[in-house]
């Protein structure tokens, strides 16, 4: 036992504190932080614009939100983050900060499956809360933005919730165009000193413990929507 406590002693040592690696985590956490927040803005405002698409009566409209979701949906993240990144922004004459390239990447993949959250959420509002807005003298987006999405947001908060936390940890593949992320990290400390247990349990505690505490904040938010819907 004293033993594997020395071992595990050692190996912790070498990871994490020799030449200061544990940095490399710590700065690795803030470009996950940062990449999946812009994602997960940019994917909750194309989600809303693609929903839109989807529900309209317009068939080119429908016609791009079903192309968009479907083209979205059936390639990997990874595919599109590199296409994005090494294909489509060479193009654009744009200084862009890698991690910002990123989270464009991520939010145009969340859109996707964010759209079709948002179109199950409007779609189980009743109709006559459609038919009421109307009946009162508001517009077709009047009614959908001041009755029927608030109500639906309320509905689909969890859904958005896991979106969120399956985006984070899909940000693991940013490692691909050269972000150091946590993942990167513990990729880069394995290299650096032949030790694989330490710095990959490192990167799992530490994502854990992100998702966890998100969990913990999102239920609170959660709750209190529930309690004034109870009011």
């Amino acid at each position: 036992m004293s033993e594997w406590a020395a071992n595990f002693s050692d190996e912790f040592y070498k990871c994490f504190i020799r030449e200061e690696r544990y940095k490399l985590l710590l700065s690795g956490i803030g470009v996950t932080i940062k990449v999946s927040l812009l994602a997960i803005i940019i994917g909750i405002l194309i989600g809303m614009m693609i929903a839109m698409c989807n529900l309209s009566k317009k068939k080119l409209l429908r016609f791009i939100g079903g192309v968009y979701t479907d083209v979205i949906r059936s390639t990997p993240s990874v595919t599109q983050l590199m296409i994005i990144y090494f294909v489509i922004f060479p193009m654009i004459p744009l200084d862009i900060d890698k991690w910002i390239i990123a989270a464009i990447a991520f939010g145009v993949n969340s859109g996707a499956y964010v759209s079709e959250i948002v179109r199950a959420g409007i779609l189980s509002i009743d109709k006559g809360q459609t038919e009421a807005g109307r009946s009162l003298g508001l517009s077709a987006f009047q009614t959908m933005s001041r009755i029927v999405v608030p109500q639906a947001v309320k509905n689909i908060f969890p859904a958005l919730c896991n979106e969120f936390i399956v985006l984070i940890k899909e940000t693991a593949i940013v490692g691909y165009v050269g972000l150091m992320d946590i993942q990167k990290a513990g990729d880069f400390i394995k290299s650096a000193t032949f030790i694989a247990f330490m710095p990959l349990i490192g990167t799992a505690v530490i994502y854990y413990v992100l998702v966890k505490i998100l969990t913990l904040a999102l239920r609170r938010v959660e709750m209190r929507l529930r309690r004034a819907d109870a009011r």
